[in-house]
């Protein structure tokens, strides 16, 4: 009988062992929680064994970021994300969503606030000084919205006379790009927090214009066909990428083969169908991955 206890729970050790090895997905040392694993001491092993993530994004775009009835933001950016938790081994109901409008994106990354920022977020030299940027997962490119009866303005050359006020957010790139065309920024340049005032301010005569990236400007129409319209094509291109920390190589790298595996298994394209292409706007092929 001793000699049948002692091979039961030899064999009970045994199965225990197996069981801890397949849990580590990486194939290294680390531990996490559900059926995932990572480095020890990484972001993402912080993250996974948490169970929880903070998550920067904006509540006013339609299409890539905006409030639903649920009170929780909808949208591309909003997908994107999900994707990047899903794979941290993360429920969808523990992240916490935090609003982060252009001009505090950098600064609730660099502060802490969040762990990562999907915000039509485009990437550039300036912002990389202080943050650092997975992607980017999508192209935009920076139009202008008017009245739908307005034949005045078609394009940015239309504000270098100084007669036509042009409405943007500020810190965003669009508000800066804006500027190489108004003959006098301060009276012709108006700035708000969020593209709604921009919005409601062109609806209301108090500007002629909002500029911002086209596929937001599509979600502003697609809601108000009757009132709007795009004046001219992009002339830009942003490139949108996942904002965090700027010495955090690892999760960079994570988010990177996260936004590749999305690509390669159709998930980035539904995301995208789900949400800002049900507004008219095309997706285009997936850009290359900076890893810098």
């Amino acid at each position: 009988m001793r000699i049948k206890r002692v091979a039961a729970v030899a064999a009970v050790a045994a199965l225990a062992l197996g069981l801890t090895a397949c849990g580590d997905n990486n194939g290294g040392e680390g531990t996490g929680s559900g059926d995932k694993s990572f480095t020890a001491g990484t972001t993402m092993e912080k993250l996974n064994k948490a169970q929880k993530i903070k998550i920067g994004t904006k509540f006013d775009q339609p299409g890539f970021g905006q409030k639903g009835l649920s009170g929780k933001p909808e949208g591309f950016d909003v997908e994107i994300a999900k994707i990047i938790v899903k794979e941290l081994g993360i429920p969808e109901d523990k992240i916490e969503w935090v609003e982060a409008p252009s001009k505090v994106r950098e600064d609730v990354i660099v502060n802490g606030t969040v762990d990562l920022v999907a915000a039509t977020y485009t990437i550039n030299d300036k912002r990389k000084e202080r943050i650092a940027f997975a992607g980017p997962y999508y192209e935009a490119g920076q139009n202008i919205m008017v009245k739908k009866d307005d034949t005045t303005i078609t394009g940015p050359d239309s504000f270098k006379d100084g007669t036509k006020k042009v409405c943007s957010v500020t810190g965003s790139t669009p508000a800066e790009e804006i500027k190489k065309y108004v003959k006098d920024v301060g009276p012709q340049l108006v700035l708000f927090d969020t593209y709604d005032k921009c919005r409601d301010a062109l609806k209301g005569g108090q500007v002629d214009a909002v500029t911002t990236d086209n596929v937001i400007l599509l979600g502003y129409i697609a809601k108000d066909e009757a009132s709007f319209k795009l004046a001219g094509p992009n002339f830009t291109k942003e490139p949108y990428g996942i904002g965090v920390k700027k010495d955090d190589a690892d999760f960079r790298s994570f988010i990177n083969d996260t936004l590749d595996k999305a690509v390669a298994d159709g998930s980035w394209k539904k995301a995208w169908d789900d949400t800002a292409g049900k507004f008219g706007a095309e997706l285009g092929a997936a850009p290359t991955i900076n890893r810098y």
